[in-house]
């Protein structure tokens, strides 16, 4: 039995297609990815301390974000893999290998063990966002927006808990203490362990898989087409997910309230990405994707004008807007190419991490040379060179 032959139910029981009964299928995997967020949240707030404890420059700091994010070239390996295999308990282990890592980098002794524990963790990453959407995009049958919605909840909502968890944990237990944090992780998985063992299997219809290389072959002009609006979209969320701690500690903020804007951020960005999702199921991908890169934009340059309390309340719609293209994206991948759902997903997955850690590397830069300010005006710019692009991506297949 293969994992895209696994269904998600706990009897023989018909899928129905009600929001209640869509949910709750759907719940175990978006509870794993919650947990898992939630640890890989803990990297931007942590980054301010690394700069001063380590020594490093603000590009430095960006590229622990790329050790992160750099097993993602695996994804489609993953996903190929995925397709012949069972590979269902990879699901289960994931947060607990997470979980460990990332605890261990409050006693990284040095820049080199904090990105051998980066790349560890990335590993394990890599395997859950390759494994977990292609099983949500199974389970939510005609419902597909609004199944990778709750997927991609689950994922901002870690983003949410992760820089107030690991801002109160420093508080209390210092960088020293960080180890104890991954009790959190172990427990996950000994409970996602006793909720999926028992699992029913029954074979998912679908078409047949395209052989590896012509799928490939397949998928390489949209792919290219996809990662070049991947990169251009990439400046305004990665300056915001990534960097807005460190921007705004520049601005003479305070860490707490520079964690607590990124979950903000985040937790708007929850609500978003439901929605964003949701809506696409109603209103079509291109009108989604187009109101979203656009009034993200707006919102960015607005964000640099303006002070004080009013920067909440940008946050709130920045996030909203921002995220809520996420769930759209994954939607068209998996619509595109319905034979090989896995290997498309890993494919986009490995790319949108690698694009966007070479734009997160490309904002430390500009940082370095120019200021977090201006960094931040070229975020809100080149977005907007993507707008013609979604015509073209959102465009039926022929």
């Amino acid at each position: 039995m293969t994992l895209l032959e696994t269904k998600l139910v706990a009897s023989p029981t018909p899928v129905t297609d009600a929001p209640g009964d869509h949910a709750r299928r759907i719940a175990p995997i978006a509870i794993a990815h919650t947990i898992h967020d939630t640890y890989t949240g803990f990297l931007p707030p942590l980054l301010p301390i690394f700069i001063e404890t380590l020594g490093i420059t603000r590009a430095g700091a960006g590229l622990l974000t790329v050790f992160l994010r750099m097993p993602s070239l695996f994804q489609p390996l993953i996903g190929h893999l995925a397709e012949r295999t069972g590979l269902r308990y990879l699901l289960i282990l994931t947060p607990a290998l997470t979980t460990i890592m990332m605890s261990l980098l409050g006693i990284a002794p040095t820049y080199v063990v904090l990105a051998l524990f980066l790349l560890a963790a990335g590993i394990s990453s890599a395997a859950l966002h390759t494994v977990g959407p292609v099983l949500v995009g199974d389970l939510s049958e005609k419902r597909l927006g609004r199944g990778l919605s709750y997927w991609m909840v689950g994922g901002e909502l870690g983003r949410v808990l992760g820089p107030l968890v690991i801002a109160g944990s420093l508080g209390i237990l210092g960088l020293q203490g960080m180890p104890w944090l991954m009790l959190g992780g172990l427990l996950t998985s000994a409970w996602l362990y006793i909720r999926l063992r028992h699992l029913t299997n029954s074979t998912i219809s679908r078409p047949q898989p395209q052989p590896w290389g012509k799928a490939l072959r397949h998928m390489g002009p949209y792919m290219m087409l996809m990662g070049v609006f991947v990169i251009l979209r990439g400046f305004a969320t990665e300056a915001l997910g990534t960097y807005l701690p460190l921007f705004l500690t520049e601005q003479g903020s305070s860490l707490w309230l520079a964690g607590l804007s990124l979950a903000v951020f985040e937790a708007t960005g929850m609500v978003g990405t439901f929605f964003g999702g949701a809506l696409s199921d109603r209103l079509g991908r291109q009108s989604i994707l187009l109101l979203g890169v656009g009034s993200t934009s707006a919102l960015m340059l607005i964000f640099l004008a303006v002070e004080g309390w009013l920067l909440f309340p940008l946050l709130l719609l920045l996030g909203f807007t921002a995220l809520s293209t996420t769930p759209v994206l994954m939607a068209l991948i998996q619509e595109r190419f319905p034979n090989n759902r896995a290997l498309a997903n890993g494919f986009y997955m490995a790319l949108s991490f690698v694009l966007r850690s070479l734009v997160t590397l490309l904002l430390g830069w500009i940082g370095d040379q120019a200021g977090m300010r201006n960094a931040y005006l070229v975020s809100a710019v080149v977005p907007l060179l993507g707008l013609p692009l979604i015509f073209t991506l959102t465009r039926e297949r022929t």
